[in-house]
């Protein structure tokens, strides 16, 4: 399948953004207690695919006058809808990390098919899937 364009919120609709995904391609869910607590069901987007349409000031984690890098939780409503992933020595690349329930057109039966990555970031395992996996 191609990419799409989807409309993404958080819960309260300050923060806006649109996104090209292609969902098919792969989504990921990981067991760190970061993910676990948030429930963190996440696809990644390149840069040039993601477009803030407002509210990143509502973000914890706003950077006053940086372009791009915002993330954290919506400071009204708690949603944590995206989030930018610096290139580093494990991630060659910086990407953005969607929250795929905050994709506010997302055809659920095209979620359901979605293939799922599983990372046990909770023993540092990353590349690999935890021993476990329903709960996820």
């Amino acid at each position: 399948m191609a990419k799409q364009t989807y409309q993404g919120s958080c819960h309260c609709g300050r923060v806006k953004f649109e996104v090209a995904l292609d969902i098919a391609a792969g989504t990921s869910k990981c067991n760190c207690t970061n993910c676990w607590k948030k429930r963190m069901w996440t696809a990644r987007a390149k840069p040039e695919d993601f477009k803030s349409l407002g509210g990143e000031a509502e973000l914890s984690g706003y950077k006053p006058g940086a372009a791009t890098g915002h993330t954290g939780f919506c400071k009204h409503c708690g949603v944590v809808p995206y989030g930018w992933v610096p290139a580093t020595e494990w991630n060659p690349s910086e990407y953005v990390s969607i929250s795929v329930a905050a994709l506010d057109n997302l055809d659920h039966g095209e979620l359901a098919v979605a293939p799922v990555t599983f990372c046990d970031g909770r023993a540092d395992n990353w590349w690999h899937p935890p021993a476990e996996t329903r709960h996820l």
